[in-house]
């Protein structure tokens, strides 16, 4: 655990200067999280890993080790994804699977299978989730950005698509370089989950971490990947999103500039933008967003996962 944490400190630094004091408090409950793995369950053919109790919003991550086994994948519920080979262990192959927000918590079940010696074998992991407990904010707003007029309707229908389209995406290549990095450094203003009271009217659940940042602050790619998004959007102002591979997405709101375009190859730490006040704002800050496979997850709980794949 303690590598682990140096190790993200190191990372930190090597990557941006900041003068500003780093705020990384919840990344260490999420490094914690990342290095519990718990069971370790084995046939003939494989050994599983995993994390048999996992809370809502976050990220599953499932490790198989075998010998000329091929094909892995797994059945949670409505989704079906790949196993993807480890880049950095000989024999392992991970999968990352996203809770929602919304899953009922208590027992579930991931039905997994693999292909060796031409045929198709089964095994399960069993699962436990259980409920966040997100806070609750209160949070006063223009009424047109709460119920927008029917052209602007319109318009956020449409932005909507257009984002699942990217999210949804899968490719099989990795595109991100070891480990990610927090795309800046300041005081975390809300957290990821907090269900969200606009006017006094329950309408969403906040979607990322919100840092704080005056306009016109560097903001850094979290990792390597191509940007699948640089426009305006109606809520989320100027929007940044990059695709990292195999269903990992950062998103990045709010931005006063671009400094990247859509399709452009980027490497992580790299400026892509500055912060602003675009969109449904009460004021200026950085929104942080992270998918897997079209879903929305804790950010912390995501990179510290994706950090840890190395070093288990």
């Amino acid at each position: 655990m303690n590598y682990l944490r140096i190790t993200l400190l190191l990372i930190f630094f090597s990557n941006v200067a900041f003068t500003n004091p780093i705020n990384i408090y919840q990344y260490e409950k999420n490094i914690r999280d990342a290095k519990d793995l718990l069971v370790r369950k084995k046939t003939s053919d494989i050994r599983l890993f995993y994390t048999p109790t996992i809370k809502n919003a976050q990220t599953l991550l499932l490790e198989i080790y075998g010998k000329r086994i091929s094909d892995v994948k797994l059945t949670f519920k409505d989704l079906n994804l790949p196993f993807y080979k480890n880049p950095f262990r000989k024999n392992y192959f991970y999968a990352l699977v996203p809770i929602s927000y919304y899953e009922k918590i208590g027992p579930q079940k991931v039905i997994i299978s693999y292909v060796k010696n031409k045929k198709r074998e089964f095994t399960s992991a069993k699962l436990r989730i259980r409920d966040a407990k997100y806070k609750s904010e209160k949070i006063k707003v223009q009424k047109s950005k709460v119920n927008p007029k029917n052209n602007d309707k319109i318009r956020t229908q449409k932005e909507y698509k257009e984002a699942m389209e990217i999210y949804n995406f899968a490719s099989e290549k990795i595109l991100w370089n070891r480990d990610f990095i927090l795309p800046m450094y300041s005081k975390i203003t809300s957290e990821f989950g907090t269900k969200r009271v606009y006017n006094n009217t329950l309408k969403s659940f906040h979607s990322g971490i919100d840092f704080k940042a005056e306009v016109g602050t560097n903001i850094i790619a979290s990792n390597s990947g191509v940007v699948k998004l640089a426009k305006n959007r109606f809520y989320a102002g100027n929007s940044i999103i990059i695709d990292h591979g195999q269903g990992v997405y950062t998103c990045y709101f709010h931005l006063s500039k671009f400094l990247v375009k859509e399709n452009d190859v980027v490497k992580k730490g790299q400026l892509i933008g500055l912060s602003g006040d675009t969109g449904r704002i009460t004021g200026p800050h950085l929104h942080f967003a992270t998918r897997v496979h079209g879903v929305l997850v804790e950010p912390e709980n995501l990179l510290s996962l994706l950090n840890s794949l190395k070093n288990r």
